[in-house]
């Protein structure tokens, strides 16, 4: 019996598909994966952590239905998000003799997530696959719009493709084994919405944050929801990055410089980084008169009561060279002719693209916010 679930469409034509978000997913997991295969048989990409706490209950809701399943395991963390692992990956899949009538499964967090679809973006020149996140930060953001990449020395998610998922199975209950650090790390991509284009779910994050936080099942199936709910309609209106769908990235071009310096690692989580990112953006608009300081003031109350960092001091290795943040900015995929492009606000709720940032503003930014000339 499948659990009731809600079901949130990604209208994007013949590559339409569905989030299903609820409890118990993942035990009917092959109900739900069933009509998309060829043949009753797929191959399980997961990390290694969410392969030993959760890897027996995926595979026993697949063969309920059928439904073979081969398992490879990668490395827990960002580190896998690389063209060794790229490599290897593509290597075991090959292995199993897939073709491109099959299907594989993405189990994991963001990074499993982001290298299995690459993979499968790439494999035999395309093969479908199911997106089962079981972060909070991945279900709520990258499981969902087919972004899909690895990691570089010069910066994040710098080789990818776009490659939709057929499906996205958001299995809340999974969400009770994560750390509460990584709880926080997601809720920075839920309340990032917020900031970007929704005033009102802002305004319930204040009130309801520490439920969510909390993982209270009501407060949380909400939040999770209301999440996809603003990416499937974004995407939907602009799939490929072109012009509206650039605003999920509140936060993203400060807070990848971060990630790029500490090294994507545990130092500083993407969701962590986000976080900060969003307050930097805040702040940065405010110091152009773009936005209020009140706004901006708000935004990092708001970001601070979840436990997420909102200043540079508090990230190790601070301080950190202004130019070379800059010029981890500049490698972000946004920027067009060498000019920075950032996401900036004018008020909560109400984000906007700013082609052609002037570098020496955000330098100067940067060093007041502490970062050494």
């Amino acid at each position: 019996m499948i659990a009731p679930v809600r079901a949130i469409p990604v209208g994007l034509g013949e590559r339409a598909y569905q989030v299903l978000i609820g409890p118990g997913l993942i035990g009917a997991a092959g109900e739900h994966i069933r009509p998309f295969l060829k043949r009753a048989r797929t191959a399980i990409v997961a990390d290694e952590t969410v392969a030993r706490l959760h890897g027996e209950r995926l595979r026993a809701g697949l063969t309920a239905a059928g439904i073979a399943a081969d398992l490879i395991t990668i490395p827990s963390g960002e580190a896998s998000k690389s063209f060794e692992q790229l490599a290897r990956l593509s290597d075991d899949l090959l292995a199993l003799s897939l073709d491109r009538g099959d299907v594989i499964i993405a189990f994991g967090g963001g990074v499993a997530g982001d290298l299995a679809g690459f993979a499968a973006a790439i494999y035999k020149r395309g093969i479908d696959f199911v997106q089962i996140p079981t972060t909070l930060l991945a279900q709520v953001d990258s499981s969902v719009g087919g972004k899909t990449a690895i990691d570089t020395p010069r910066g994040k998610n710098l080789i990818g493709a776009f490659h939709q998922p057929r499906l996205v199975l958001a299995d809340l209950e999974v969400l009770s084994t994560l750390p509460q650090r990584e709880i926080r790390a997601g809720y920075a991509e839920i309340i990032k919405y917020g900031m970007l284009g929704d005033f009102a779910f802002f305004e319930w994050l204040e009130a309801n944050g520490a439920a969510v936080l909390a993982r209270e099942p009501a407060a949380l199936a909400y939040a999770v929801a209301r999440s996809v709910e603003m990416k499937a309609e974004i995407v939907a209106e602009d799939e490929k990055e072109a012009g509206r769908r650039a605003l999920l990235n509140l936060g993203h071009t400060f807070g990848h410089a971060l990630e790029a310096e500490v090294g994507f690692g545990e130092a500083l989580l993407h969701g962590e980084a986000v976080a900060l990112g969003c307050a930097q953006a805040f702040r940065f608009s405010a110091a152009q008169g773009l936005c209020s300081a009140q706004d901006a003031a708000r935004v990092e109350r708001a970001t601070a009561a979840a436990g997420l960092p909102t200043r540079m001091s508090e990230i190790p290795g601070a301080p950190f060279a202004a130019d070379r943040l800059v010029e981890h900015m500049a490698q972000d995929k946004k920027a067009e002719g060498g000019s920075l492009t950032l996401i900036l606000a004018r008020a909560i709720g109400q984000a906007f693209t700013a082609k052609r940032a002037d570098a020496a503003a955000v330098r100067a930014f940067l060093v007041a916010e502490g970062a050494s000339p």
